[in-house]
């Protein structure tokens, strides 16, 4: 079988530094492709705990990671849940963490996940496929205000307003949604042709996908709980792909860096705030123009790093 090469796969392994023995959490497995490099890295006794709330990712990495029997625990569960998930495994601290944030090329390439704006397909887009709520159960359901928020907060859709009323118009009228292809009709209408160099859907669905999975929410929960199983000298590595992700990530680290912050002038700390991680990238880590030409996803891909202290 012929697997994807994730994004920033030589840079993950450089920045999280896998150790024969560590222990490590793939907090979006995947494919299993950065588990993969990871394990490898931290032969022969490193081991691996991956985490993905699809159930076929899941799949997909037990196949790809079978040479690593023994040294890796795959568990169907969000990122949010990440220590309760430990703690069931018996772990209280691990060497290093990964967050490859947002959908997988190979949900983006079903059409049957309904992801993809270029694939006609249901509207879905639950990345866990037990998950109550549909991109078509949205469509059908919210008011105009909640669908204006929605393409304007989470897709930065400078016409949200108008898509939303073209869509409550569309349901009013008897129209179903009943694929992707026809919300891609509905947007073109409103918004014309091409706008620069991306399609004019782009950013409805990406605003209907993290909607519909709460990705902006489960974030945060995330992120902290990552820091709390962080052994000291151990790593976070966090690949984002859009400016909201990015802009939470870099929020956390900025803030989980500060240290006292007490009015200057004191003659000692009243605050108590102390530095818990060090950021390691100061810039974000972006690809090269070789690996956006042999992966075009990889165009908007950031890396932020920061190390426990």
């Amino acid at each position: 079988m012929t697997y994807h090469t994730p994004v920033f796969l030589r840079e993950v392994v450089e920045q999280l530094q896998p150790r024969r023995g560590g222990l490590y959490v793939d907090c979006t497995v995947g494919g299993g492709g950065h588990a993969a490099a990871l394990l490898s890295a931290s032969g022969p006794d490193g081991r691996l705990i991956g985490l993905d709330w699809d159930d076929e990712a899941i799949l997909q990495a037990r196949d790809r990671l079978g040479e690593f029997e023994g040294r890796v625990h795959l568990v169907r569960a969000n990122f949010a849940d990440l220590e309760r998930v430990l703690m069931s495994l018996g772990v209280s601290a691990v060497d290093g963490v990964l967050f490859d944030l947002g959908a997988s090329t190979r949900q983006f390439d079903e059409p049957t996940r309904g992801f993809s704006f270029l694939r006609p397909g249901p509207l879905d887009m639950r990345m866990d496929r037990q998950g109550p709520i549909t991109a078509h159960d949205v469509l059908l359901s919210a008011s105009e205000t909640e669908l204006t928020r929605i393409f304007f907060a989470y897709g930065e859709e400078r016409r949200a307003r108008a898509i939303a009323r073209a869509v409550v118009r569309e349901r009013n009228s008897g129209g179903q949604f009943a694929t992707t292809a026809d919300l891609v009709r509905l947007v073109g209408r409103v918004l014309g042709p091409k706008r620069g160099k991306i399609h004019p859907a782009t950013r409805v669905f990406q605003a209907l996908r993290i909607a519909v999975n709460r990705e902006l929410e489960s974030l945060p929960a995330g992120l902290t709980a990552a820091l709390r199983v962080l052994r000291s000298g151990g790593r976070m590595a966090v690949i984002s792909f859009h400016s909201l992700e990015d802009r939470i990530v870099k929020m956390f680290f900025r803030e989980q860096s500060a240290g006292c912050v007490c009015p200057t002038g004191l003659s000692e700390c009243r605050c108590g705030r102390r530095e818990v991680v060090r950021v390691v990238t100061r810039k974000p880590i972006v690809p090269s123009a070789e690996e956006v030409m042999a992966n075009p996803r990889a165009r908007s891909a950031k890396l932020r790093v920061a190390e426990r202290i």
